[in-house]
């Protein structure tokens, strides 16, 4: 698929990995709605900047874990642009627990975005993805989904899940909607992460260094633009598993 003159929408498109893949698609030439949960000042701010490769951006309060809100967005999407031909499921929770548990509302809220949030968003654009002639939908996974990470049961349950549904609705979808993910690995530390926390994700990996941002953008992009593959997981981790 050419992205030039193509509508995408990016949940949690807002901040971090989302925003680089938002600005890689606005510059690519696509008209972009960007969601968000609660960066509405960092949302303004990505649109400004998507705009201001010669598209055009629309900004949508969502919280993708909400049915209703997720049906709000895809009628104001569908006002706005007729539709979308892309789909980046980027929006994530790292809530932690300890297990055994009693915070049974962060494991349904981690759970919920990942999970249901991916299936909200992909299921009520679908049709009019359908009527466009086809599309591509990325699922932002990461190396959770097969590396246990201890406190982050939740996270690594929903990312799995999505790795599941990527699967699942390539078979659905095809041959007009093309579903692939991407597991990308170190390319962006937390806030405030400490250093030796940074050194030893670093040192993880094969290539012993972290990744940037745009490496991940790049591969979205790829896995947009290669129209003969489907159903596939790209892992983008400097050799992390390996490591």
């Amino acid at each position: 698929m050419k992205i030039r003159g193509k509508t995408a929408l990016v949940t949690g498109g807002a901040v971090r990995i989302g925003r680089a893949i938002t600005l890689m698609l606005a510059e690519a030439g696509a008209n972009l709605v960007v969601n968000y949960h609660r960066s509405a000042a960092a949302a303004a701010e990505t649109a400004a900047a998507a705009e201001a490769h010669g598209v055009e951006a629309l900004v949508v309060q969502c919280d993708v874990s909400d049915l209703a809100a997720v049906q709000r967005m895809a009628t104001a999407t569908l006002d706005r642009f007729g539709g979308v031909d892309i789909i980046v499921n980027s929006a994530s929770d790292f809530g932690q627990i300890e297990i055994p548990t009693d915070d049974y509302d962060t494991w349904q809220r981690v759970t919920r975005t990942s999970i249901d949030g991916t299936f909200y968003v992909t299921n009520s654009l679908i049709p009019a993805m359908q009527a466009r002639g086809g599309g591509a939908i990325v699922n932002m996974i990461d190396l959770s989904a097969w590396q246990p990470w201890r406190r982050f049961t939740a996270h690594a349950v929903g990312k799995a899940g999505m790795m599941a549904l990527t699967r699942q609705l390539a078979v659905e979808l095809a041959p007009t909607i093309r579903v692939n993910a991407l597991a990308s690995g170190p390319v962006l530390p937390p806030d405030n992460h400490p250093q030796a926390s940074v050194e030893r994700a670093a040192n993880l990996t094969l290539l012993k260094r972290w990744g940037e941002p745009a490496d991940a953008a790049n591969a979205v992009r790829y896995l947009i633009e290669a129209d003969f593959v489907t159903g596939s997981i790209l892992v983008v981790d400097g050799g992390e598993q390996l490591g």
